[in-house]
C-alpha cells in the first residue's frame, strides 16, 4: 500500500474489487453502482477504512471464481473486508458500516426486475451482518438509478453521488 501525501489521494475501487486505506487524505471511490453494492467500513479510532464493490450475492454459484476473486460475492467479500481492516487495527465494536447500490438498473420499476440481483445482494449482506452482530449505520439502496460512492479516510465521511446530486450518508 502506498502512503498518501498531504493532498487528497483518490483510489478507485473497481467492480469486484476492494481497497483498504489508513492515511488521512485518501479517498476511496467506486463508480456505477447499479445492482452491485458498495460497502464502506470505517474505524474512527484506528483511522482505518475499507471499501468493497460486490457484484453477486452468493459464491456457491461459481466456487472457482470465488476462490480467485472473493470480492465478487457478498458472502466471501464481506469477511475479507473486515479481516483486512482488522489487520490495520480496526475493531469490530467501533466499525461504522455504510452501503449503497442494489438498484434495478435495467428496468423503470423495481418490480420489473426479473432477477433482482440488487435486492438479493442487499438481503445477503443484511443476513451476513445480522449473523455477525454488525449493524448498518446508513444506506442508500434500491431504486433504479446508479450511484457513485466515496469514503474519506481522515473523516469517515461517506458521500453518494447520483443524478448530479451529492448526499452525505
Amino acid at each position: 500500500m502506498e502512503l498518501a501525501s498531504t493532498k487528497k489521494q483518490r483510489q478507485v475501487v473497481g467492480v469486484a474489487d476492494m481497497r483498504i486505506a489508513t492515511q488521512a487524505g485518501v479517498e476511496l471511490i467506486t463508480h456505477a453502482l447499479g445492482s452491485c453494492l458498495g460497502i464502506t467500513i470505517y474505524d474512527p479510532v484506528a483511522q482505518v477504512g475499507g471499501m468493497l464493490h460486490v457484484m453477486l450475492p452468493q459464491s456457491s454459484i461459481d466456487p472457482e471464481k470465488a476462490a480467485k476473486n472473493p470480492e465478487m460475492f457478498v458472502d466471501t467479500g464481506i469477511p475479507r473486508l473486515f479481516k483486512e481492516c482488522y489487520r490495520f487495527g480496526a475493531k469490530k465494536e467501533r466499525i461504522i458500516l455504510k452501503v449503497a447500490g442494489g438498484a434495478s438498473i435495467n428496468s423503470t420499476e423495481e418490480s420489473e426486475d426479473y432477477f433482482q440481483i440488487g435486492k438479493r445482494n442487499f438481503v445477503m449482506l443484511r443476513k451476513l451482518l445480522w449473523k455477525n452482530g454488525v449493524m448498518i449505520e446508513a444506506q442508500d439502496v434500491g431504486g433504479t438509478q446508479s450511484r457513485t460512492l466515496s469514503l474519506e479516510i481522515g473523516t469517515g465521511e461517506v458521500v453518494i453521488s447520483s443524478q448530479g446530486k451529492r448526499t452525505t450518508l
